[in-house]
């Protein structure tokens, strides 16, 4: 795999990068993380022309335009940042051809377009036409085969950006050579990429804790059961229900995951533990973020747009060694897939 990091600024001179990044975010995290790629390339480029998604369309749909990105992205480098609102590919190479070195273009949300999502070829071929060379810094889309994401590498020379190199890095050194104990907490939806990151780590990780809507799934596949030898799989002592359906782990479960929790070296965390829309259901996330936080010897990692977001609010973020900006790609790469933005790089 090529790394933009590798590239010598002479390499740049000149040239025009595609840019994928990801802003599909509740608030700009993804697009912070991105900032260093940014300033390197608006630095070494002549321009750089971003590509990125919010949400899933059905076609063109306003609120979930890149508008106000391109305002935020503006804020975040203290530079013009040109927003395009249309995918005519002639007009774009034209506006990009007649600007000054170092301009920065934000093309609107990629979802609006037939065949980005199928990963389209000629799509993919239109995209790669406005520059001379790719970038992809969007960890958190890499699990999926877009036409930004995989085909238009068949196009251009393409390269890591600075982000997705350091993703790469941190997740491997966790999985690949992990301080003991070992600890992952899984919590939340995605129950079987969570259940696919069990099998492919069970002989590798301590104790997994278990939490949120994870728990009842694996309640009802008898998870617990001695004979299939789950003795690294810590399931809630105790519940906070609601009608009959849990909501929250119980004070014994965050007692028993705080021991857990203090005593690993390597602590990696997707989902939160209950659900956390409702204050009263949102203890035991609280609970255990504040136990990862206060462990200072650990290495630790959290990922997914929830569990990110509430040690944000709680500003325990800054306490984490390496805050992932992947949900589904971090458990797809912990759960030993191949990820096609990843693989396309190759």
């Amino acid at each position: 795999m090529k790394y933009l990091s590798s590239l010598k600024s002479q390499y740049l001179k000149g040239k025009i990068c595609i840019l994928r990044l990801d802003f599909n975010t509740e608030d700009n995290w993804r697009m912070e993380a991105s900032l260093p790629t940014l300033k390197f390339l608006i630095k070494n480029c002549r321009a750089v022309v971003i590509l990125s998604h919010k949400g899933r369309p059905r076609g063109f749909e306003e609120k979930l335009s890149l508008r106000n990105s391109a305002k935020d992205l503006k804020k975040a480098l203290k530079k013009q940042v040109i927003f395009v609102p249309h995918f005519r590919f002639q007009e774009i190479k034209n506006l990009i051809d007649s600007v000054p070195k170092g301009s920065i273009f934000l093309l609107e949300n990629l979802r609006f377009l037939e065949g980005e999502e199928q990963n389209n070829s000629v799509l993919a071929e239109h995209l790669a036409s406005l520059g001379n060379f790719y970038v992809n810094d969007a960890f958190a889309v890499s699990h999926r085969a877009n036409a930004s994401v995989a085909a238009i590498t068949e196009f251009l020379p393409s390269y890591a950006g600075l982000e997705l190199e350091t993703e790469l890095k941190n997740l491997s050194q966790a999985i690949k050579n992990p301080g003991k104990p070992f600890v992952i907490i899984l919590g939340g939806l995605k129950i079987k990429d969570k259940l696919e990151v069990y099998h492919n780590l069970k002989n590798k990780v301590d104790k997994f804790l278990i939490g949120g809507a994870l728990t009842t799934e694996m309640l009802n596949m008898k998870f617990w059961d001695p004979k299939l030898k789950t003795k690294n799989l810590i399931m809630p002592l105790d519940f906070k229900l609601d009608k009959a359906v849990i909501h929250d782990i119980g004070p014994e479960s965050v007692k028993l995951f705080k021991e857990k929790i203090k005593m690993a070296k390597t602590i990696i965390w997707n989902g939160p533990l209950g659900d956390i829309r409702q204050k009263k259901f949102s203890n035991g996330t609280k609970e255990i973020a504040k136990a990862m936080s206060a462990n200072t010897t650990a290495f630790k990692i959290i990922g997914g747009g929830e569990t990110v977001m509430f040690f944000k609010k709680m500003k325990l973020d800054k306490k984490i060694n390496f805050v992932s900006t992947g949900g589904g790609a971090m458990l797809d790469f912990l759960a030993g897939k191949k990820l096609p933005g990843i693989e396309a790089l190759k």
